[in-house]
């Protein structure tokens, strides 16, 4: 949704004149580069941003990173306030995948490059290119191995990551999907969201555990590795182990690849942040060099499982 002249005004003043620079105008003219990630707070996007600053300074560019703390609003604020102080370009990994529709068209309609990293953005006017990895395959790929480990049917619960973005509504579709294939002895017993965030899925794991009584789920898939280590911890503060109930994560991240390692977490979907970041950042910088048209990359996301640890793009940080 677009803010008013008179809050967009205020949010400039609220986001202050510095912030914006330290900006450069690396791509040799083309303007400056922004990059909104929608919560630096989880483990996925700080790999991320490291590999973008990484990518940027051998690049020779500077990149100025906003954080929208996993607030659509202040996501919102952020872009209006740099797009009101004339930048090059900016890529978005948006909280909500519609929240900022309406943003991104008032940057495209003036001329500004936009893309988006990990999470798709829809709804707008102007499409916006997208850089990330094919989230229903990955969610698909998490109920392949339930249905290929269980052959005989599973009880499964699905801890979402945050609501309203393309992530979470395209993994749990592919999770669906998968199950679905699988036949009616594959079902759901409990969808509740984690909000990307271990605390709450810790809570959600223990609500969900409660209320089955003596009975227990088969399987837990959580859509991020932070929620994955909260419903371990849940799991084992109520005296199951990895045996009894499977965990499933998504994003690779070393913590989880560790538990995997150790035989606590039964796999997690790799869909290599620092190859979505790196790809999108250098076709922004060749396209504000040459204009270049700017064509959508999807990854193909691998499961990861003790058998083929050594596909995870960031086992070496695995202690």
């Amino acid at each position: 949704m677009s803010i008013s002249r008179r809050h967009m005004l205020a949010a400039t003043a609220m986001f202050g004149l510095s912030t914006l620079a330290a900006c450069s105008k690396g791509a040799e003219g083309g303007g400056d580069i922004v990059v909104s990630f929608s919560d630096l707070s989880q483990p996925f996007f700080v790999a991320m941003r490291r590999d973008l600053e990484d990518e940027a300074q051998k690049l020779g560019v500077k990149v100025q990173v906003l954080d929208g703390q996993n607030n659509s609003s202040k996501q919102v604020s952020d872009l209006e306030a740099a797009r009101i102080q004339g930048i090059g370009a900016v890529i978005i990994a948006p909280t909500d995948s519609k929240a900022l529709s309406s943003t991104t068209d008032a940057l495209a309609g003036e001329g500004v490059t936009v893309v988006s990293v990990d999470r798709s953005i829809g709804g707008g006017k102007h499409a916006v290119p997208h850089f990330g990895a094919d989230n229903v395959a990955g969610g698909r790929a998490m109920a392949d191995w339930v249905v290929k480990t269980f052959p005989k049917g599973a009880k499964v619960v699905v801890i979402t990551n945050d609501p309203g973005s393309s992530s979470s509504i395209e993994r749990v579709k592919g999770v669906r999907e998968g199950l679905a294939a699988g036949g009616a002895a594959y079902q759901i017993v409990a969808e509740q969201t984690g909000n990307s965030k271990r605390d709450q899925a810790l809570s959600v794991t223990q609500n969900v555990l409660t209320s089955m009584g003596g009975s227990h789920p088969d399987a837990i898939l959580c859509l991020n590795d932070d929620m994955a280590m909260g419903a371990l911890e849940a799991i084992r503060g109520a005296g199951f182990t990895p045996k009894q109930i499977a965990v499933l994560g998504f994003d690779a991240i070393p913590e989880a690849l560790g538990r995997i390692k150790a035989g606590d977490m039964a796999a997690t979907v790799e869909q290599n942040p620092g190859e979505q970041i790196r790809t999108a950042l250098r076709a922004v910088v060749v396209h504000l060099k040459s204009k270049a048209p700017i064509v959508s990359n999807s990854l193909t996301p691998v499961l990861i499982t003790r058998d083929n640890l050594s596909q995870a793009s960031r086992i070496a940080e695995v202690k």
